[in-house]
């Protein structure tokens, strides 16, 4: 990744257009959750990190029930949460999306379901796609102790289940989260010709709708 378009070098451009998306362009059908986070009353917030956080946001801001998406750092000290920083892959961070629910129409573990889907692969270790290093790495940051509970549940049930041909490399883990750089934020949505949204993102969210149709708008 990435960070603002005229940065970009264009050996990055020619790798990100050369590799093949894996499955970015389709949905694993994975099982819904067996048990799930209980809707509260008032909005409900779930941080995720899998891979660069301009598709994982693409993704979760077109859920019914989802009222915002952050794209941010998870992990790591507020002191070194900055893009510059986070690129070292030095600083414990993981690129991350905070998403702000409403519990009574979309829960948890629907949530971690598109999560484990479709919004990014669970299976690759310390990266995703193009992009190599542990910020990119897959982890579930709970909210709640539920959250925490319902997250190791299900990466057991999905295990068990034989979902995916490899191993699931997802972590549960603890760590504050801090709002990436305001020119991350909505980027997929700002930059629709962007050749990274075009090669790696509009496909995942054209995935996300077509397996999910009455939860991805």
């Amino acid at each position: 990744m990435k960070s603002l378009p005229l940065s970009i070098a264009a050996i990055g451009i020619a790798a990100a257009l050369a590799i093949p998306p894996a499955t970015a362009e389709r949905a694993v059908p994975v099982p819904a959750i067996a048990t799930d986070v209980p809707p509260t009353p008032g909005l409900a917030t779930a941080v995720l990190a899998g891979g660069c956080f301009w598709g994982m946001e693409a993704v979760f801001e077109r859920v019914k029930g989802v009222k915002s998406v952050v794209s941010g750092y998870a992990g790591g000290t507020r002191a070194t949460a900055t893009y510059d920083q986070v690129s070292t892959e030095r600083t414990g961070h993981a690129e991350a999306i905070r998403i702000t629910y409403n519990p009574r129409v979309v829960s948890y573990g629907t949530l971690l379901r598109l999560y484990f889907s479709v919004a990014h692969d669970p299976t690759q270790v310390d990266g995703q796609y193009p992009d190599r290093g542990p910020s990119y790495r897959s982890a579930i940051f709970p909210q709640t102790p539920a959250q925490a509970a319902v997250a190791r549940r299900y990466i057991a049930q999905l295990t068990q289940a034989k979902a995916f041909p490899k191993p699931i490399a997802t972590k549960v883990e603890t760590g504050a989260f801090y709002p990436a750089e305001g020119y991350h934020q909505d980027f997929a949505r700002r930059n629709p010709s962007h050749p990274y949204i075009v090669r790696w993102d509009k496909p995942k969210v054209a995935a996300a709708k077509a397996a999910y149709p009455r939860l991805v708008g």
